[in-house]
């Protein structure tokens, strides 16, 4: 079974925000317990005044220095941000992480994002799920720009790369003009991770044709379960190529209730959601994380050095 922790460390207002060194900590721990990955968001429901210590991405590369194994996600709004630097930033810090990132791309308007970025009357919702679905292939699609053995670093033959196995994107869509290549070394991994969530109905058939790692409602997961990988089947790929994993409020998982969980059949895994409250990340540390552990859950601590290893998954990016 996979095992993931989603951290929101954004605190409400009054609210004691957390440090970097408690931060730091928790994932330490995670890691130790075999955790698969920790996804970090940095927002509140858009309706709560909320502060945020750390912007999410810029969080995964001082969490790379102090982790060895962990997978890294970090949840970044298609409103908040163009394509290439959103894919480039994301290639370097697979880079720095040695092939351990991801992206939790969510498919929900945040109204705050939109005011915040010339959009104060937010987008229409087909305008802004086609909008997001243009990003996101972008994206992908930079990542996939540089075959695996394209960079020569030739010095006598003054070749930097091998012109054939260097991909021009060359995007004109509906909202995004991209030529591309990236100008940042291919990921370790072959491509940084994709999970989703927050998938309405109309989002599913998307996901299951792009996502590495789906994020559903622990509620009804067996057949949401079901439905996706039905989806992921008809858009031609395995059912094991996206993993999907059922979302547990942390506050639901004392140790009674874990064999509930991890005998469920409903699902690849669990993804366990904290609060940015250092009495929910002590009280989930101290009793739910050595009873995972007791229990053989989380995988082996060095099953795999990338987080594609870690999950299972195919390569992402081009050959």
């Amino acid at each position: 079974m996979h095992l993931a922790v989603s951290l929101d460390i954004a605190a409400a207002i009054g609210q004691t925000v957390l440090t970097f060194a408690e931060i730091a900590g928790f994932v330490r721990k995670a890691e130790a317990a075999g955790a698969d990955m920790v996804v970090i968001t940095d927002s509140l429901a858009s309706s709560e005044p909320s502060t945020s210590p750390f912007e999410a991405t810029t969080l995964l590369a001082a969490l790379a220095t102090v982790t060895e194994r962990i997978g890294l996600v970090a949840s970044a709004s298609t409103l908040a941000h163009q394509p290439y630097n959103l894919a480039r930033r994301f290639a370097s810090l697979d880079g720095i992480s040695h092939g351990r990132i991801g992206w939790n791309a969510t498919m929900a308007q945040n109204p705050r994002d939109a005011a915040n970025f010339g959009r104060p009357q937010g987008i229409a919702d087909d305008d802004f799920r086609r909008r997001a679905q243009e990003f996101i292939g972008i994206v992908q699609g930079l990542w996939r720009g540089w075959d695996a053995d394209a960079l020569l670093f030739d010095k006598a033959g003054g070749r930097f790369h091998d012109p054939e196995k260097m991909h021009l994107l060359d995007h004109k869509g509906e909202f995004f003009s991209v030529r591309g290549p990236l100008n940042v070394a291919r990921s370790p991994q072959d491509a940084p991770v994709l999970v989703m969530s927050g998938l309405a109905k109309a989002d599913l058939d998307f996901g299951a044709r792009v996502a590495d790692v789906m994020l559903i409602e622990a509620e009804g997961a067996k057949a949401d379960y079901d439905d996706l990988k039905r989806r992921v089947q008809i858009c031609g790929r395995k059912p094991e190529a996206v993993k999907v994993l059922a979302t547990v409020p942390a506050e639901l998982t004392a140790a009674e209730r874990l064999d509930d969980w991890l005998d469920a059949k409903g699902c690849d895994g669990l993804n366990f959601v904290l609060p940015a409250d250092l009495s929910a990340v002590a009280g989930f540390t101290d009793r739910v994380l050595p009873e995972l552990r007791h229990r053989g859950a989380a995988r082996s601590a060095h099953a795999g050095a990338t987080l594609r290893e870690r999950l299972g998954l195919g390569v992402g990016g081009a050959k």
